[in-house]
């Protein structure tokens, strides 16, 4: 066990975590020159199309340092807030954790939420100052907020760069003396934490651990704690990227993907602990997290038909990514589908690319919402995440919203920007800080609906590109919300509702009728565009009819046969517009996104 170094890769997004992950592969020879490619261990077309890390992996390595053989258990995480859940899991896994800078950018909101999480978690943290080589790096201003940031020592942070191989050789030494071997039992009862598992088509469902006390071997029967299952392990690994590398034992201190031959994840989920079912462990590594689902956004078929496959993708999905909840609805204006659950925003994003990708569906996606509670006249408590399902105004006592702590790093320059937005999205100041001379970082209470639509967006574009953004669930705040209804030539659109601040519910109310009308193809009868509230109407446009000219085969003649051909075409429109129903495009569903 002393030779056996576990370490985790943490950072903001784009501070080159999966680069430095490659290089370090590379430099030890795990895998040869032919093999290695750009982002080795993200395994998804849509993680290396996007340069982003969506699931925490893996790799065994070994490295010689002085004569003496040690065994590397290196952890790429996940750089985005929305699988921050995964981040802690791989913690709880490792002795030691690189804080991983970019040289030319400084100190970010989630490098300061991934070093809090290691700090909690109790981890050797290792600053590594990357992208020295670029021009506009600066070392010396990067160390300082480090340091009077989160306190951490830089006198000996390594400085590299990952995409030259600069000092690659180094920072390994320095893993190996700073990163403390693990600490465990190898005679105690088993208990290995469960941090990833997937579905493998040839395996079933695979789990990744990291043993911390006893062994597993081969053959052993063995029960998952949280889940209460009893299972025979079927075969062990050590995580490679090219090919796995098959054992017969995963010895304390050690990390390894366990086959049990069972056909869900569902019996393997993230967090959960393996013990020996003959001699059981008494207590979990770590208690039991679900991954909660925060935003919900509803996922309907194009084509009716669809509805089945729909759910079966779904299904196979929830295979690999245990985070996802979904459950059945229908729509008056889209018909059968599902709400899902999600993360977050990219989340959300990722899981729909990859539904029309690879299973070849085409979905409408509505606008995502979150989980509200409602105290209703009745003295019942509600959760709702679906707009259609909150009470009439008239059963609600109380609506509590969910809220995030914020935090954004910005310039000087866009500070007034910055607070203007923050306070503009209902948020509630709890701190502002200066770092250096050149940088604030505000600390805000804000709802986490007004988080989820196009805060993100406005974020980057009135820093230029340069504020960063992390944020934390902390608690439900009782919030002054009304129910906003979309109604096309008369009928409400359910997918079109919306949960809103009641002070701001009217300018939505508008702004989004607005949009509608430009959306929303002519037809050949008028369609009226309303936004209501508790059945009154606060907005309307109309979109006008397009239709033929009737009077074009009148040459001069008597007015009265061209008023009679008008007065024929118009009794046709009306009975047109009874039975008349308006297609409604996917961007009208997405309008709810960007109306402020």
């Amino acid at each position: 066990m002393k030779n056996i170094r576990n370490f985790s890769i943490i950072a903001h997004i784009d501070h080159g975590k999966s680069t430095l992950a490659d290089r370090i592969i590379q430099e030890t020879q795990a895998v040869s020159a032919r093999e290695m490619r750009a982002q080795l261990l993200d395994g998804m077309d849509i993680e290396r199309e996007r340069g982003i890390t969506i699931k925490a992996q893996s790799v065994r390595l070994s490295y010689t340092s002085n004569g003496v053989h040690y065994v590397l258990n290196l952890i790429d995480t996940p750089g985005h807030v929305d699988f921050s859940h995964e981040v802690s899991k791989s913690l709880i896994s490792s002795e030691g954790a690189l804080l991983v800078v970019d040289a030319t950018q400084g100190v970010q909101a989630q490098t300061i939420a991934n070093c809090y999480m290691a700090i909690d978690n109790s981890v050797e943290i290792l600053p590594v100052i990357n992208k020295i080589d670029l021009p506009s790096s600066d070392v010396a201003r990067v160390k300082s907020e480090i340091e009077n940031i989160m306190g951490i020592d830089c006198a000996g942070a390594n400085l590299v760069s990952a995409k030259n191989g600069i000092g690659i050789k180094e920072l390994l030494e320095t893993i190996v003396a700073k990163v403390p071997p693990p600490a465990g039992e190898p005679n105690a009862a088993a208990r290995a934490l469960i941090y990833d598992s997937w579905f493998d088509n040839y395996l079933g469902a695979l789990a990744l651990v990291r043993v911390f006390d006893g062994r597993l071997k081969k053959g052993q029967k063995i029960l998952v704690m949280a889940a209460g299952k009893r299972h025979e392990i079927m075969e062990l690994y050590y995580p490679n990227p090219i090919k796995n590398i098959a054992t017969e034992a995963i010895e304390a201190g050690e990390i390894g993907i366990v086959v049990l031959g069972i056909k869900t994840v569902q019996d393997v989920r993230v967090g959960d602990t393996i013990t020996d079912a003959a001699a059981p462990a008494k207590e979990p590594v770590a208690r039991y997290h679900e991954a909660k689902a925060y935003v919900f956004a509803g996922m309907y078929p194009i084509d009716t038909e669809q509805f089945e496959p729909l759910r079966d993708a779904l299904e196979k999905l929830k295979m690999n990514d245990s985070s996802i909840t979904y459950t059945p609805e229908s729509s008056v204006a889209l018909g059968f589908g599902f709400r899902v659950g999600f993360l977050g925003l990219l989340h959300m994003e990722v899981i729909k690319e990859r539904l029309e990708r690879e299973f070849g569906l085409e979905l409408i996606a509505t606008a995502p919402g979150v989980t509200y509670e409602v105290n209703t006249t009745r003295g019942e408590k509600l959760q709702v995440s679906n707009p259609s399902a909150l009470p009439d105004a008239g059963l609600i006592a109380e609506i509590y919203e969910p809220f995030v702590r914020g935090t954004v790093i910005v310039p000087n320059e866009f500070v007034g920007n910055m607070i203007t937005l923050l306070n503009n999205k209902r948020g509630q100041q709890e701190k502002l800080e200066y770092i250096g001379t050149d940088r604030v970082m505000l600390i805000y209470a804000i709802p986490l609906n007004e988080v989820i639509s196009d805060f993100y967006d406005k974020l980057k574009s009135l820093s230029k590109g340069y504020a960063s953004f992390d944020y934390e669930p902390i608690e439900y705040r009782i919030g002054s919300l009304v129910k906003l209804d979309i109604l096309v030539a008369g009928d409400p659109v359910d997918a079109l509702s919306l949960i809103v601040d009641r002070q701001k519910a009217e300018a939505k109310g508008r702004e989004l009728v607005s949009k509608m009308k430009e959306l929303i193809d002519r037809q050949l009868f008028e369609v009226a565009i309303q936004a209501s509230i508790g059945g009154k109407v606060i907005a309307r446009e109309t979109v006008k009819s397009v239709g033929k000219n009737v009077t074009a085969k009148c040459y001069g003649g008597d007015i009265t046969r061209k008023r009679k051909l008008l007065e024929k075409q118009k009794e046709g429109k009306k009975r047109m517009k009874a039975i008349g129903r308006v297609s409604i495009p996917q961007e009208a569903f997405l309008a709810v996104l960007k109306i402020d």
